[in-house]
């Protein structure tokens, strides 16, 4: 089942019908009401979010979702007319696992939602791995620096399990792009940089450890010497 929340009764109704000639189960929502009363009965499998709705907008209902322990994990795709690279890294900061800018194509928007499917379907992991103070636990998508617990985003924890799993390796701007937002993902280089810098930020003093290699990208170095 995917949900589509949008104000708009024409685009969401042209949504819908793709997805439902597409082989999905779809319902479409005007407002964030109407959409949380379902999604206490049902939760789907992916949401399409547009940003501007009257009333509670659509990073005000992301935040809600990523907030609950019951639905932080549905992935959600963020729609808007917005096309400023500002706009983009709020929603994806904010938890989003993709965008479409409108005016959209019903086939990108399809083949957006496939990608995305694709990569929610992840292993079951259990287990705990260690860089020096950090540990991350793969079973309960956490991270620790010692007895404190470090909020990151998923997009900032997918990058720092990606460094930490290869220390050494240096990784292109454009190689964490494939790997954190997948082969699908449009959007420019610079997010990287976003996410890095807030991710630094967020490991304090063992962020140093995440080395820019300039005109090249990104490595953690391999033994952390603090």
């Amino acid at each position: 089942m995917i949900y589509c929340v949008e104000d708009d009764r024409s685009i969401r109704e042209l949504i819908t019908y793709t997805l439902k000639i597409s082989g999905f189960d779809a319902e479409g929502f005007e407002n964030a009401r109407d959409f949380f009363d379902a999604l206490e009965k049902t939760i789907p499998e992916l949401i399409l979010l547009d940003i501007m709705l009257e009333g509670k907008d659509g990073l005000q209902i992301l935040k809600e979702l990523k907030e609950s322990d019951r639905f932080k994990d549905i992935p959600v795709i963020m729609a808007t007319a917005k096309t400023s690279e500002f706009d983009k890294v709020i929603g994806l900061d904010s938890g989003a696992d993709d965008y479409l800018a409108k005016p959209f194509g019903m086939m990108e928007m399809v083949s957006r939602i496939k990608a995305v499917l694709r990569r929610s379907q992840k292993e079951p992991a259990d287990q705990i791995i260690r860089y020096g103070e950090i540990e991350i636990d793969k079973a309960k998508y956490s991270v620790r620096i010692g007895n404190d617990p470090i909020d990151l985003t998923p997009k900032e924890y997918d990058l720092l399990l990606c460094l930490v799993e290869n220390p050494g390796i240096v990784f292109s701007r454009e190689q964490l792009l494939d790997k954190i937002w997948g082969l699908d993902y449009l959007g420019e280089s610079r997010t990287i940089d976003v996410h890095i810098n807030t991710l630094r930020n967020k490991l304090g003093p063992l962020g140093k450890c995440i080395v820019t290699m300039h005109g090249i990208g990104y490595c953690l170095k391999e033994e952390n010497n603090g």
